[in-house]
């Protein structure tokens, strides 16, 4: 599993392919897996890379990492897939930026506070 991840161009290392299959951010089926089991054509495998859910359907096996255009060929995202996913993108995009407070240009507030610390 983790071989294939590596070669589909998911991870950029099998170790963090690996890790990625451990800590369950890889199903089959539904179904958590192991880095090292094997993948057939046909199934489906659904990864959490970051915010994002990709479901895709295994279409070939390679053992080696190739060019990206080679990788492209080994699997196939579902319509579904790839519509959750650019909405998600979209939302986040148009999302308003989290100020924490204290972060930042400080306020008038602030700003008076710290001359009256400093003596001015």
């Amino acid at each position: 599993m983790d071989k294939w991840l590596w070669a589909a161009r998911f991870y950029k290392t099998r170790a963090l392919s690996a890790d990625a299959v451990a800590a369950g951010k890889v199903e089959v089926g539904g179904e958590r897996v192991k880095p090292a089991r094997g993948v057939r054509v046909g199934e489906q495998v659904s990864i959490r890379l970051g915010p994002y859910l990709q479901l895709v359907v295994v279409r070939a096996l390679s053992e080696r990492r190739g060019p990206a255009s080679v990788a492209v060929t080994l699997y196939e995202e579902t319509a579904e897939s790839k519509a959750e996913r650019q909405k998600l993108a979209w939302t986040l995009k148009h999302a308003a930026p989290v100020m924490d407070p204290g972060e930042g240009r400080p306020t008038k507030k602030d700003r008076r506070a710290l001359e009256k610390h400093r003596g001015h």
